[in-house]
């Protein structure tokens, strides 16, 4: 028998592949909601057990919420960081320091880290290289000497970190 996490498990599958259904065939005519429907099912009921990268989602009605102001800081963190490359391309006498650094994520679920190491790539002037375990490798354009882990984890990931937290693990 199916417990609560794992039935949300399978009807979130259920439901992705049914769009991507419908996406995929531009169409949402009687027969093909019907064939989308029966793939959906089949195709989430053997691959379910197999894909757990969604074991991370928050089924709660504040996810959404969360989801939105994530996307919200995103948008924000990535016009500001677009920015500062503009100006330090335009502006070459601009101090460019790069270096590797290391920072510390507490999201626990591997959906969570990935969105999180995307999110650090996406934005202009740092690039996520290596996730291990909670700690994400990132090569950064502009880093402070002698930055320190935890100042280097506040700096880069924790506004990611807070917004994400609230729809992941």
């Amino acid at each position: 028998m199916l417990n609560r996490l794992n039935l949300h498990h399978h009807l979130f599958l259920f439901a992705t592949m049914l769009l991507l259904w419908i996406l995929l065939t531009g169409s949402v005519a009687l027969d093909e909601l019907i064939a989308g429907v029966i793939v959906a099912a089949v195709v989430s009921m053997i691959s379910a057990p197999y894909i757990n990268i969604f074991d991370g989602i928050r089924y709660t009605p504040t996810a959404i919420v969360s989801l939105l102001t994530y996307l919200g800081y995103f948008f924000i963190a990535l016009i500001k960081a677009n920015l500062d490359m503009a100006r330090r391309v335009l502006s070459p006498s601009l101090p460019i320091s790069p270096d590797l650094l290391e920072i510390e994520t507490k999201l626990e679920s591997r959906l969570g880290q990935m969105l999180l190491a995307n999110s650090i790539t996406l934005t202009p002037g740092t690039l996520a290289v290596e996730l291990r375990h909670n700690k994400i490798l990132v090569h950064w354009i502009a880093a402070p000497e002698g930055i320190s882990l935890e100042q280097a984890t506040k700096d880069i990931a924790t506004g990611f970190e807070k917004h994400i937290s609230g729809f992941l693990k």
